[in-house]
């Protein structure tokens, strides 16, 4: 049922699934009390406060406009996406080492698999949602060619390893809460934040390069700019200071269209089994 509702709504104009979102978005903001205070802790930690009332409408949209990047016609999809940089990707894979992308949840970050795989196969990182109803929903959507999906387990990370030593293209969403034993506490936006290990290692063990890539709603509706930026950062040092030095990409990347981010996700939440950081610990929060 929901997969036929996602057909019909991928039918309307992007405009339109744009100001439903900013409905939407506002309406959650002010029914929701968890909510309202997530968005606006982690917005003020980061210092973007002058940017929640865009933020609101910006989280909507990343809702309502999934029907259309889902299950809309991807040639009616890929046509609203332009991109810049795309030299950065090329050089790249002309060295054929591999590359790993890093996309936050910036922008529309559920189009960035598809425009990427237009143009080379691309494996990534998958985590299968919690509620087994949305399930088929999400993994017909992501199943499009030239995409394949690797489940966030130890089967999956073979798979992007595999593909590395292939000179193969993989992708990863580095600003998601990883579970137990896969992730390290590093700060974000000044505080600790439980980080994954995966994509310093994976670099590390293939000499693969790292590309972050994020898709900037444009204004009015007229579509997506997907952009690519080099990593800069130096992944030197223990877990922790490679966690650190890919939070703090992040943010750098962020900060160049900070209302679109997805600042109501629970970036700082503790993983079931974790350990609290040092600083929670001393504090006993």
């Amino acid at each position: 049922m929901l997969i036929i509702v996602f057909r019909l709504l991928s039918l309307l104009p992007l405009r339109v699934l744009h100001a439903v979102g900013v409905a939407l978005g506002w309406l959650v903001y002010f029914l929701s009390p968890s909510y309202r205070r997530t968005l606006k802790e982690n917005i003020g930690r980061a210092g973007f406060s002058r940017h929640l009332r865009s933020a609101i409408g910006e989280a909507g949209k990343s809702i309502t406009e999934l029907p259309l990047i889902w299950y809309g016609n991807p040639a009616r999809t890929l046509k609203k996406m332009s991109t810049k940089n795309w030299d950065v990707v090329q050089h790249a894979l002309d060295a054929k080492k591999g590359v790993i992308f890093l996309t936050p949840h910036l922008g529309c970050f559920e189009i960035t698999a598809q425009a990427v795989a237009r143009y080379t196969p691309l494996t990534v990182l998958y985590r299968p949602p919690r509620k087994s109803a949305l399930k088929p929903l999400m993994e017909n959507a992501r199943a499009r060619h030239n995409l394949e999906l690797a489940p966030a387990n130890l089967a999956g990370v073979r798979m992007l390893f595999k593909a590395l030593k292939k000179n193969g293209v993989i992708g990863l969403l580095p600003d998601q809460v990883p579970q137990l034993g896969e992730g390290i506490w590093a700060n974000f936006f000044g505080a600790p934040a439980y980080t994954m290990t995966l994509p310093a290692k994976l670099h590390q063990m293939t000499g693969a390069p790292i590309i972050l890539t994020y898709a900037e709603r444009l204004p009015r509706s007229r579509g997506y700019m997907m952009r690519f930026v080099p990593f800069e950062e130096t992944l030197s040092g223990g877990a922790a200071e490679q966690a650190e030095a890919i939070n703090a990409a992040m943010e750098k990347l962020i900060a160049h269209c900070p209302a679109q981010y997805f600042w109501s996700y629970k970036r700082y939440k503790r993983p079931s089994g974790v350990e609290a950081p040092p600083v929670l610990q001393e504090t006993g929060t």
